[in-house]
């Protein structure tokens, strides 16, 4: 059973300002403050314990305000209608917000993406093994795992998933639990339900690296990352180049050991060592670390193939991705 801490700290109650270790620095009243919408079950409140924890936003000059939002939808609603300065979102949805006129940046975050899962004993052993099967798919029809896996499945192995499978969309927690009783035989699952699944039993029959290497993608791509716009990167240059060096100077503390873990935990709700293990594993195995030239080649490649395969209602007018969406650490962008 969870603490009262616990539920809180999952359910996006617990105030990013009492992570404060106590040997942190409150910012200078000069500082400025930059809003982050942070959602429920959401890693980024991992990293903005860690920052805050840590005092990391004061020595880079700025205040980290955590503003709690209920799900995707909202956060990007807050975005766009300037209730919080950066949320963390798909680099799709950042794409074409920028081709359709809004000067958003993409500053990536993570490379952790999703899995197709199966029981441990499962008798399915390839993509080709799940015709008749049911199959749980996390999102909608236009979810970009389900897209890859659908092209994947039909130009590798001649299967057409969406007539010859039993595909079911759903919500991820629910996926899960029907999966953990039997009642599907996969689950295209998001990456924090994977781990939960892999601590117990649970295997992957192909990640969502693995989807995307098939269409020639070299290495791994923070599909998600930062997004904020070109506006407050003109205002605040160094509010905005602080809150990137806090961000990479969080994921270096995690992944330099164990003590930057405590403020984290309670924010996991990690039923036990297992689960916590997995999940801090997969968090830091999405840490980007490639250069910005590689990353964007490579998810220039993925789009072509999301454009292609979802057309304008996955990604609207452009076919590529646009000029100047990743920012390059300068005050231009």
């Amino acid at each position: 059973m969870l603490s009262r801490r616990g539920l809180m700290a999952a359910a996006g109650l617990w105030p990013i300002a009492q992570l404060r270790a106590a040997g942190a620095q409150p910012a200078s009243p000069q500082a400025a403050t930059l809003k982050i919408g942070l959602l429920p079950f959401g890693t980024v409140a991992w990293e903005a314990a860690v920052i805050k924890a840590e005092g990391i936003d004061a020595a880079e000059g700025l205040s980290l305000e955590g503003v709690r939002l209920a799900g995707s939808d909202a956060a990007r609603i807050a975005f766009q209608g300037g209730q919080v300065d950066t949320i963390v979102s798909d680099l799709l949805w950042a794409a074409r917000l920028r081709a359709e006129g809004r000067a958003v940046k993409f500053l990536p975050y993570s490379s952790t993406e999703g899995a197709l899962m199966v029981a441990g004993d499962s008798p399915l052993r390839s993509v080709a093994d799940l015709a008749g099967k049911r199959l749980g798919v996390a999102g909608g029809p236009l979810d970009k795992n389900w897209l890859l896996l659908r092209a994947r499945a039909r130009e590798q192995d001649g299967l057409d998933l969406e007539r010859e499978a039993r595909p079911v969309f759903g919500a991820p927690p629910l996926l899960m639990r029907k999966l953990e009783a039997g009642e599907l035989d996969a689950g295209l699952l998001y990456w924090t339900f994977c781990a939960r699944l892999e601590a117990r039993g649970f295997r992957r029959l192909i990640g969502a690296d693995g989807i995307a290497a098939s269409f020639g993608v070299e290495g791994p791509i923070a599909l998600l990352g930062y997004v904020f716009d070109e506006a407050l990167l003109q205002r605040a240059p160094q509010t905005v180049a602080g809150f990137a060096r806090a961000s990479s100077r969080a994921k270096r503390a995690l992944a330099a050991g164990e003590a930057a873990w405590a403020p984290v935990r309670p924010l996991m709700a990690a039923e036990d060592e297992a689960t916590y293990a997995t999940l801090k594993r997969a968090f830091l195995e999405g840490i980007p670390r490639r250069k910005a030239s590689a990353e964007r080649a490579d998810a220039e490649r993925l789009y072509a193939v999301l454009a292609r395969l979802g057309g304008e209602r996955l990604v609207g007018a452009a076919t590529t991705l646009p000029e100047g969406l990743y920012w390059d650490g300068g005050p231009n962008g």
